[in-house]
C-alpha cells in the first residue's frame, strides 16, 4: 500500500491486519493506517504479544470485524446458512 508492506491482507474483505511491536510509534502508525485506508482497506492492529499470548482472542476479533464489515446479500442466494 503506497510505500508500506502490510503484515496481513485480505483483499476480498478489504481488511488489513497490522502487528505492532516495540519499534512502532503512534504517530508513524497513524500515518501508515491513513495511507492503507486511502486504498479502501479497514485496518485493525494488534500488539505482537497479543498474538503470542492470546491468539484465540486475536482470531475472534478478526472474525468479528469480518462479520461486521461484510454485508450479506439480500436475500441470501441459497437460503440461510452458517
Amino acid at each position: 500500500m503506497g510505500c508500506y508492506v502490510v503484515d496481513f491482507l485480505c483483499p476480498d474483505a478489504k481488511l488489513a491486519v497490522e502487528l505492532d511491536g516495540g519499534q512502532h510509534s503512534t504517530e508513524t502508525d497513524a500515518e501508515r493506517t491513513r495511507i492503507i485506508e486511502v486504498h479502501g482497506y479497514l485496518v485493525i492492529r494488534f500488539w505482537n504479544n497479543e498474538v503470542n499470548e492470546n491468539i484465540e482472542g486475536v482470531l475472534a476479533r478478526i472474525m468479528e470485524t469480518l462479520r461486521a464489515s461484510t454485508p450479506h446479500p439480500t436475500p441470501l442466494p441459497d437460503g440461510e446458512r452458517e
